[in-house]
């Protein structure tokens, strides 16, 4: 009776990462992590790609992320972006808004984020003056599996 009234499944509830490490290895080794405005550096404490995998009501979701410090200006790291997402065969976003810089590409969304004091704290991040002037980023991909 469930199935019928929400077309899911007791399985496709159940669906978890199992089996998605290699997913994560091919999404944390993309160029586009590593691409950069020059200046930029990986930011402090995040020296590795973060990746892996949740679960959260069926849907499964394989991910990767980098922060960077940037001491120029938003509009340079658009523009690195705009360019190595296109030559990377990234398209815009058609559901983003003007301002975002979000793309995607097959299955995946890239998605860059300029980092505030706010949303450090927010995340958990602590106060990072590194990563709160200039602009200070994340880019990150998600995959549906």
């Amino acid at each position: 009776m469930a199935s019928a009234l929400t077309g899911c499944t007791l399985a496709d509830l159940a669906r978890d990462c199992e089996g998605t490490d290699a997913r994560v290895e091919e999404m944390a080794a993309l160029d586009i992590l590593d691409s950069r405005p020059d200046e930029a550096t990986v930011a402090r404490g995040f020296e590795k790609v973060d990746a892996g995998c949740w679960a959260d009501s069926g849907d499964v979701v394989v991910y990767a992320e980098r922060t960077y410090a940037f001491p120029g200006t938003r509009a340079e790291v658009a523009a690195h972006y705009r360019t190595a997402a296109q030559q990377g065969g990234w398209s815009p976003d058609p559901d983003a808004l003007p301002d975002d810089l979000r793309f995607v590409k097959e299955t995946m969304s890239l998605q860059i984020v300029f980092l505030t004091a706010g949303l450090l704290a927010e995340e958990g991040r602590g106060s990072r003056p590194d990563l709160s002037t200039g602009a200070g980023y994340s880019i990150s991909i998600d995959s549906y599996e």
